[in-house]
């Protein structure tokens, strides 16, 4: 009979022991829930692209209801977004700019050709590591389509070597411009008039001789600007947006056609 006391006192000790033991780890691991972060999350729209500069939605959420950052960097939610979080936060709206990705080149293989056949992985980045690319022009579109890869919104298609970007379906959050090797997509914004659809920065000879589409550094564009809005990177022209008014005597006069008014 002592027997069975002694054992049913034993197991009972142990357990409430154990529990203790639980009742103060759960005290000092417990992780406290931010109520905002969470309400933030809800009007995020959920789709973890990084774009924000944070590894996904809850991790911008977070840094949010801590009033460390804009509440404006979510460019998949726009404005729309960003006026629900300021309302959760009790913060003055931001309004951003509105951007969309653009493709500076115009490669295709109608205007370029290949340098030597790779036989390789078929990535651009694999591509680009063996002496910067299989085709003649080493600053083009690869157009193995990493950005069509890590585009969330079907945005990207590649069209004759070169990859194309559909407005209506971009929301701007710039994963395409980190994937790709070249560095030839940029998230260009609504007042930037006049681009230059070329990231070849060789002398014109040389341009000339590896791509009818690129900028053979004429200069013709920066003598017909008024407003000095063209200059040069070495053979490559380069506008200055806070000069260009949209004027379009640059797009005239380029024979090459590699400056547009968007």
């Amino acid at each position: 009979m002592n027997d069975i006391v002694f054992a049913v006192l034993l197991v009972s000790g142990i357990g409430l022991l154990c529990g203790i033991g639980l009742a103060i780890a759960g005290i000092y691991m417990n992780v406290q829930t931010n109520e905002k972060a969470e309400e933030i999350l809800k009007v995020l729209p959920g789709a973890n692209c990084g774009a924000c500069s944070f590894s996904g939605c809850k991790g911008y959420a977070e840094a949010l209801a801590s009033g460390k950052v804009k509440t404006n960097l979510c460019t998949v939610g726009g404005d729309k977004v960003a006026a629900e979080i300021s309302a959760i936060l009790g913060t003055k709206p931001t309004v951003s700019e509105k951007k969309i990705a653009y493709v500076l080149c115009r490669g295709s293989t109608e205007h370029t050709s290949k340098d030597y056949s790779y036989q390789g992985i078929k990535t651009c980045k694999s591509v680009s590591a063996m002496f910067g690319g299989d085709g003649e022009c080493k600053f083009g579109c690869i157009g193995l389509g990493d950005c069509v890869k890590v585009c969330n919104y079907n945005a990207i298609s590649v069209k004759n070597g070169v990859a194309v970007v559909k407005k209506s379906r971009c929301v701007a959050c710039g994963l395409c411009v980190n994937s790709c090797p070249k560095r030839i997509i940029s998230l260009i914004t609504e007042d930037e008039k006049a681009l230059v659809l070329c990231k070849n920065t060789d002398k014109g000879a040389i341009t000339r001789k590896i791509c009818t589409a690129g900028c053979i550094g004429c200069k013709l564009c920066a003598k017909v600007c008024e407003y000095e809005a063209v200059s040069f990177d070495g053979g490559l022209a380069v506008i200055d947006r806070s000069k260009c008014t949209g004027c379009g005597k640059c797009e005239e006069v380029c024979r090459l056609h590699c400056i547009v008014l968007d």
